[in-house]
């Protein structure tokens, strides 16, 4: 069974280094693209929110890094995301290319908007 991690520092810290870098520069841009937020893990992956509540997760796998989920509102910002979609609310980043930082911060931004409106799936 994989390892728990109590806090998002440890389950970075648990990564090998090429991903833990790259998930310490998601979990800044996402911090600074969405100011106030928070963080804790939850289903045993790192989870950034608002009043306690998710906004958006992030996840090292073996050859890439997941984003979830995928905001729904800004058809600009979905035919950006179209190339790394994987699955129905999955953002994938390959490790052996670089990383979109600033549209990983454009979603993140982009999914705080839409809860706070209440717009943000329930379950998602």
């Amino acid at each position: 069974m994989a390892e728990k991690h109590p806090t998002v520092d440890a389950y970075v810290s648990a990564q090998p280094a090429a991903s833990r870098l790259v998930l310490e520069e998601i979990r800044r841009s996402i911090h600074a693209a969405v100011p106030g937020a928070g963080e804790m893990i939850s289903y045993d992956i790192p989870t950034i929110t608002i009043d306690g509540h998710y906004v958006v997760y992030f996840a090292a796998w073996a050859h890439h890094i997941s984003v979830y989920p995928i905001p729904r509102e800004d058809e600009n910002l979905n035919a950006e995301m179209e190339q790394f979609v994987s699955g129905k609310g999955t953002l994938k980043f390959p490790l052996a290319k670089p990383v979109p930082y600033g549209l990983i911060a454009r979603v993140a931004a982009q999914l705080a908007a839409e809860k706070r409106r209440g717009t943000l799936e329930a379950g998602q």
